[in-house]
């Protein structure tokens, strides 16, 4: 059997009994002696000191000693703690701090200040990142919107020109109108979570209502279907992960070549229920698989103008938020498999 190591850390209300029984039994011996030193004086040399000079003798480098003893303990961890945090205050999310003393109490608010900053400069590194992003993904169907109205305007192009510029507006009005929703969206789940309005539904009707919403799309491909789906109950937000089996399904529909198949499948195993959206597209390859769930990333370029990026953060952050796990397994030139693992109600 491993024993653990016990870590004993005294805490601030300990040093504090200790360090007042300390002050008394420090000033008691000294007065004591003090007052010894001062009957031998004055026995041997038959004089008399006032009061206030003894006083000040002894109170000089008692004090000193006690104020550096609790400056040691006490202050100065809070005063470096302090300045630590002004200096967070202005932007600097760097800051880490050493040295937090014995107390156990400053050297919690030490590691929890150090994991603050660490998380403080990681949000702001992804804020950044984000921003980024947004501004070039709302650039490109900007422009090409104002270059497609520019050509509207030559009168020298045939109806069935305009027509096809009218038809790459409207293209590019959706991406933008998707692109807002998903970014939407995604602050909605950040900031405020979906745990809190869970309700129990069939899962599996919803995902046969996902694979109909869709329908224009996988009957256009002419994508056969393979759908198997064990009743099952599941407790959570309907309308967030409705946008998670529909991303997927979405997701595979663009990717499978014409004609492909499309493998829909939910089970119950282990107190977990299972879902498992596959296509016979062209893969991922193994260096990329691991971005695919960053917001933004697109491994495939050819699909650019069909998403932004967005659909597999969405899906890898609601799930996150609902206890749920998604996972990748993909092949060059065999598909892609995407399986997500909920917790059941029993």
């Amino acid at each position: 059997m491993n024993l653990k190591k016990i870590k004993w850390r005294p805490s601030v209300k300990l040093y504090f009994v200790l360090y007042t029984f300390v002050f008394l039994c420090v000033v008691s011996g000294v007065s004591a002696i003090v007052t010894e030193l001062i009957q031998l004086l004055t026995r041997k040399y038959s004089f008399e000191l006032p009061s206030v000079v003894w006083m000040l003798i002894i109170s000089i480098p008692l004090g000193t000693a006690l104020n550096t003893l609790t400056s040691r303990l006490f202050t100065t961890p809070i005063t470096r703690l302090n300045r630590a945090m002004r200096t967070v205050a202005k932007g600097d999310f760097t800051v880490q701090l050493t040295d937090p003393g014995f107390i156990s109490e400053m050297r919690e608010s030490y590691e929890n200040f150090n994991v603050m900053t660490r998380a403080l400069g990681t949000t702001e590194t992804l804020q950044t990142d984000f921003i980024s992003n947004v501004s070039h993904e709302f650039k490109t169907p900007i422009n090409a919107i104002e270059g497609y109205a520019m050509l509207l305007q030559d009168d020298t192009q045939s109806n069935e020109e305009k027509q096809q510029c009218v038809d790459k507006i409207l293209l590019n009005t959706r991406r933008l109108s998707e692109l807002v929703s998903n970014i939407l969206l995604l602050s909605k789940v950040d900031n405020q979570g979906i745990q809190a309005a869970g309700k129990p539904y069939r899962l599996d009707e919803q995902l046969r209502q996902a694979v109909m919403m869709l329908e224009h799309k996988w009957t256009e491909k002419n994508i056969e279907l393979d759908v198997d789906l064990d009743p099952a109950v599941y407790v959570g937000n309907e309308s967030m992960m409705m946008h998670v089996w529909t991303n997927l399904i979405d997701n595979a529909i663009k990717f499978d070549p014409y004609g492909g198949q499309l493998m829909l499948r939910l089970h119950k195993a282990n107190h977990q229920l299972i879902v498992t959206v596959q296509d016979n597209g062209p893969g991922i390859p193994a260096d990329k698989q691991a971005q695919v769930f960053d917001r933004f990333y697109q491994a495939d370029g050819s699909h650019r103008g069909e998403g932004n990026g967005l659909g597999l953060a969405l899906v890898k952050t609601i799930l996150t938020n609902c206890g749920g796990e998604i996972t990748l397994s993909s092949y060059e030139n065999t598909g892609c498999r995407f399986t997500v693992t909920l917790p059941a109600q029993d």
